[in-house]
């Protein structure tokens, strides 16, 4: 069974925490009093229905890091290992857009992560509205898997883009097991 890393980063209050829970199946309630994240969460969980064929699933770490720029020396060691990214924001928020190519340099460019090893998540708050449109976003940006949540309205198309996007991590994860085997082998 693969152990997948996987980070979920984005600016302040766009939802980062809603969605880890509830990726997780965490139990937390939805909901309630704003309570940043301070520095990172980490929830384990595994996922059975990411291996297609039938083989063991994937044991998910999922870092529910907090998106206060205070917390920027810390992400090094948040990043190290990790195997795939999903940046969380809010469209409705327009520093949000300005602000994930930020992200994206941070935790994607820099640990040189392929394209399949991050989701974009436009989180739609509940009562916003989800017009599902393609927000205006950067040529690096526009080339990632983009997911509109609404967790209110349609909660279980999200868990089925995180389940692809967890299958193309898994997938990263067994070619480079299968590469540093056949380095020791030959």
């Amino acid at each position: 069974m693969f152990k997948a890393k996987v980070l979920i980063v984005g600016p302040s209050e766009c939802g980062k925490t809603v969605l880890a829970n509830f990726l997780a199946d965490a139990t937390e309630s939805i909901g309630g009093e704003y309570n940043p994240t301070q520095g990172v969460r980490i929830l384990e969980f595994d996922c059975p229905s990411v291996n297609e064929k039938k083989g063991p699933g994937c044991e998910v770490e999922l870092w529910d890091c907090g998106g206060d720029h205070k917390f920027e020396s810390c992400w090094p060691a948040l990043m190290k290992d990790s195997h795939g990214v999903i940046i969380v924001f809010n469209p409705d928020i327009p520093s949000h857009l300005k602000e994930i190519d930020m992200w994206h340099s941070t935790f994607i460019q820099k640990q040189r992560l392929q394209e399949n090893q991050c989701l974009l998540i436009a989180h739609h708050k509940p009562g916003s509205g989800d017009d599902g449109e393609r927000p205006d976003l950067s040529s690096a940006l526009s080339r990632l898997t983009l997911a509109h949540s609404n967790l209110e309205e349609d909660p279980e198309d999200l868990r089925m883009e995180f389940i692809k996007f967890l299958r193309s991590v898994v997938s990263s994860l067994s070619e480079s097991r299968d590469i540093e085997e056949m380095s020791i082998i030959t």
